[in-house]
Formats: C-alpha cells, structure tokens, sequence
C-alpha cells in the first residue's frame, strides 16, 4: 500500500486511502493520529469505543507532549519519551520535533544518541528498523523483503564499530541508524514510510556488553576478514535486488571497513558515507563562509587537520578540490594541509602506514628543516611551523586542542579559524570559552555539538554548530528526486556551497559559520536543488521539466489527512 495521498478531483481534497482498521490502525506509527481520528473515521475503521470521546486538534495533542517532555528529568528521558512517541504517532512526533528544532535535535541525535546507544539493551522497548547477523548468510534478501517501506527507500546502515566518540556498541548501534533518518525526515521531509534504519550486527569486541545478561545483540567477538567482507557483499546485492533505486548511507564504521565498503559499492548502488563525505562538506562550507567574512580566498588557507581517520580524510581531500576550485594545482592545495594521528604528525616515512595514512602522509623532506624535539612533530610543533589560518579537530579526544596551541595560532593568524568537531560533548578538543580566551576574542569557532554564545570582554560570538544535518538530509532529498545513478564527489562539493549560500552574513558577522537550526528545512531544499543539478550536469541523472516543483512535491510534511477506506 502506498502511503503518497491522493486528491479527490471532485473536492480537491487530498486523502490517504487506508485498508488497516481498529486496533491494527492504532498500532501503525505512519497512519495512527491517536486520539484525533474524526467522528467520521471512527465510524468507518472500527475505532468507536477505542479511544477517548473528545477529538483533540493536533495543537492541543503538542500541548500534552510538551507537558510530558517538561516532565522529564534529562535529555535521556527525554530521548526515550520521544522515541517511544516516534513508535506511537510518526505525524505528531515529526511536527513537535520541527517546531522544537533548536531544543530536540541534541536530544534525538547528538549528543544524547550515545547515551542510547550504550544503554540499547536495557532500554529496548520495541522492534524498530532491520538486525542482520552473519546467521543471515545466504538469506538477507529474504530478510530485506519484511521491510514495508516505500519505494525508493533511504536506508542508513551501521555496523556498530565506531559509534560517534564512543566505539564498538555491537547492536546498540542501531540508535544512529534511527537518529539519522529522523533527521531525514525533520530537515528534508523524506517520508519516515521510506525510512529503513539498519544494523549490520557482526558481534563486538566489547567485553562489557557480551558479559551483560541484558545484551541483545549478536553474541560473538566481531566478524572480520573475508567473512565480513562475504556478508557486506551480498548485503549490498540484496539491496540492490529488493530496492533498486535505493539511496545507500554508510554510517559509523571503522576506519578499515569504511573507505573499502565506500570505494567497493559507490558505483553500484548509489550511496555514500556521512562521516567521510559529509563532514568533509560541512568543514568545506564552514571555512567559505569564515573566508567571506575575513576576505581574500580558500586557496590562501593553511590547514591542520587532528584525526587521520575517515573523516580528517574526507576534510583534507575535498578542502582540495575546494581549494582547486580557487584556483590551486591539486597537488598544491593537498600539501597546504598537515594532519596529525595519536603519534604526531603522519609523514610518509613511518613504518606500517595505512592505505588511508600513507595518502594523508606529508612528505618527510618538507619538514627537514624542523628542529623538533625526538619523536614525530607533535601538534604545537605543527602549528608553530605550519602557522595555519585553520585548524580542524576530528581526534575524539577531548581537549587536545590545549592552550599552548590555540596561543601559538593566534600568534600568526589574526582570526583564526578552529573547528572543534568530536562528538558527543565530552570529545570536543576545545570549548569555545576557551579558544576565545586564549585568542582574545579573535577566534573564528564552529563545534561539533552545540554551545551556547559566548561573551568575551563584552562582545557576544555566536558558536556555529557544524551539524551534518545541513547536508546530508538535503543530498538525500536531491538523490532520490532525480534518481541518481551514483553519489558524486563533486555533488558534495555543490552542497557545501549551497549550504554556504544559506548562511547569513549578518550570523557570520557574530563568528557564527553555519545557519540556525530551525532554517533546516529551507536549507536542505537549497542543498537538495544543488546536488540534484550537478547530478544531470554529471550525467548521474536525467533532466526534470521543473526540478524545484519535483523536489517540492517529494518532501512529507507532518500533517493529518483525511482518511478513506482504500477500497472506495
């Protein structure tokens, strides 16, 4: 049954056609409107007696989730309170969350999904999204084939390994998938009926959950080598065959299986990863906005990038092609750029490098002249060389960014650029108060969780909050409106300058690099248009008469419709 309305040509009313009745329809998320079935719907889908006598307007049924989230105690309750909402009634669910951007977005994604995440077990409530096992083999098909979503689907898929800063969360790690497709629906109004939410569950390597007697999960130290990649394989062809204009997203997968899973399956299923190409264009837009407001160009920036992992090689390479754009040689803008590891600085001599490490490596004949203490150039030995204008964190480790470090940019650089962006809270390499201490009031900052505004000596600086939510919900909505064949890199690329373009200058005069969270819907629409273009302009996708009013009539808004029997 499709979920798309329908428009009766006689009234011009739109409706959904409905077969469920009773309690079927009370327990179906997408159809159930919980008490506010009318008179009428009653009658017809055998609800009397069912519910309450007095039928509330949407309004009034927000007031009792506003009163009930007032209640809660944390953001955690508050997470479990909304999810089971999510559970219950998808439409009132995704209008309190999109007139609540700004407070509800932190509690159903970042921060607090990794407080779900580790606590899944002991929190699960109800079956919610797809678990694949390696007792799958041979069947996933089959198991793809119990999803009721709508054609095309967007799926977000995990293997649990690298949850935001917080590691290997076996089967917890469903609580991303979940988070972020609810985003997709809240900032690009893909319908949550084309939602499918998926855990590649291979076992874990954390030994405290395999001693909880509470896990759900797979209960097996986790899967590697050929056999994971056997079960990745037939994972993606099972996609393939069961929803072939699928949209693919990779998501929170360690650094070994993320690039190979990525560069394996870009090409046949249309799909990409967020952690490596969407933080990459959100940093991208970032560093065009803060360049508007400074002046001069992208390809004048030097860059110091802390994190060797997929997403400091998602920044660096598509802060290149950024840089190309501007007018550099690829080659010049990519030795523009430093990234550090645990170690120190990755330089191309070391033993053992990774595939991913020894493409990030700075030639070692470059730094010969350094005289650095023994050991690999550490990160204020970088910075004091290098004299960056920007300097990005993806580290997972809290506080790296120390003062002997922010105090040494700032020597150089009169507004530096310091983007932050380990999540949860906990993870961030420098709080904003701090980098703006230590700069006097100079710094330009954006983070990856959010901050309030931070006042120094009286001037207020707005902390931009480089939350993904401004692209890749948009690439979503561009993606499947235009049915594009593969997921480009310069598709990327047009979404960070659409979602530069969207960013006031009267918030970047504050310092703040990214727009308010409650414009996401405009935001994502622009992002939507301006991958969908560079799509047909690749050839990815064939030309729309009117792409705008095509991206328009695909994005859901949480409104009740009418119902009718779906036999009438």
């Amino acid at each position: 049954m499709t979920h798309r309305p329908l428009i009766d040509h006689e009234t011009g009313e739109r409706y959904l056609p409905v077969k469920k009745r009773g309690e079927a329809l009370l327990h179906d998320a997408f159809l159930n409107k919980g008490a506010a079935f009318s008179r009428d719907e009653r009658r017809a889908f055998g609800l009397r007696g069912l519910l309450p006598d007095h039928i509330p307007s949407i309004d009034e049924q927000l007031m009792r989730v506003r009163s009930q989230m007032d209640a809660k105690a944390t953001d955690l309750d508050r997470n479990i309170y909304l999810s089971s909402l999510m559970d219950r009634n998808e439409v009132l669910f995704y209008r309190f969350i999109m007139d609540n951007l700004e407070e509800t977005v932190p509690i159903i994604y970042t921060p607090t999904v990794a407080s779900t995440c580790k606590h899944w077990s002991r929190l699960y409530r109800a079956a919610t999204g797809i678990y694949i096992t390696p007792r799958d083999r041979g069947r996933i098909a089959d198991v793809l084939l119990a999803s009721t979503a709508e054609q095309p689907p967007v799926i977000v898929v995990t293997d649990n390994e690298r949850i935001l800063g917080i590691g290997d969360q076996g089967a917890g790690g469903l609580g991303i998938p979940i988070g972020k497709l609810a985003l997709y629906t809240a900032a690009a109004g893909i319908s949550p009926a084309r939602c499918i939410p998926i855990s590649i569950d291979v076992g874990t390597n954390n030994a405290e959950l395999l001693e909880d007697p509470l896990y759900l999960g797979y209960r097996e130290t986790r899967l590697r080598g050929e056999a994971y990649d056997e079960l990745i394989r037939e994972f993606v062809y099972a996609v393939k065959e069961v929803f072939p204009d699928a949209l693919l997203q990779w998501e929170d997968f360690a650094n070994i299986t993320s690039f190979h899973n990525l560069e394996m399956y870009r090409r046949f299923l249309p799909s990409f990863n967020d952690d490596i190409q969407g933080t990459a264009a959100m940093v991208v837009s970032g560093l065009i906005a803060a360049t508007r407001r400074m002046g001069g160009s992208l390809a004048d920036h030097r860059v110091v990038i802390a994190g060797a992992g997929s997403a400091g090689y998602g920044i660096r390479e598509q802060i290149a092609h950024a840089m190309t754009d501007a007018g550099l040689d690829l080659d010049e803008a990519r030795h523009r750029q430093y990234v550090l590891d645990s170690r120190g600085l990755v330089v191309d001599d070391r033993r053992n490098l990774t595939e991913v490490k020894r493409r990030l490596a700075t030639p070692v004949g470059e730094i010969a002249d350094w005289d650095t203490e023994a050991g690999l150039p550490s990160l204020a030995e970088v910075i004091r060389y290098v004299k960056p204008t920007v300097l990005i964190g993806v580290s997972g480790t809290a506080g790296l960014f120390d003062e002997e470090c922010i105090s040494e940019m700032a020597a150089h650089t009169d507004e530096p650029i310091i983007l932050p962006l380990s999540n949860p809270t906990a993870n961030t390499e420098v709080t904003p108060k701090a980098a703006l201490a230590w700069t006097e009031g100079r710094a330009i900052v954006a983070t990856g969780s959010p901050f309030a505004p931070v006042e120094y000596e009286g001037v207020t600086h707005r902390v931009g909050q480089a939350n993904n939510v401004f692209i890749f919900p948009g690439m979503g909505l561009g993606v499947v409106t235009v049915r594009a064949k593969e997921v480009t890199d310069r598709m990327f690329l047009a979404a960070a300058y659409a979602l530069a373009d969207q960013t006031g200058e009267e918030l970047v005069a504050q310092g703040q690099l990214y727009p308010n969270i409650q414009d996401v819907r405009a935001v994502s629409r622009a992002v939507a248009i301006a991958v969908a273009k560079e799509a047909i302009e690749e050839g990815m996708a064939e030309p729309l008469d009117d792409l705008e009013e095509a991206i328009d009539a695909e994005m859901w808004n949480p409104v009740y419709l009418p119902y009718r029997s779906a036999g009438d």
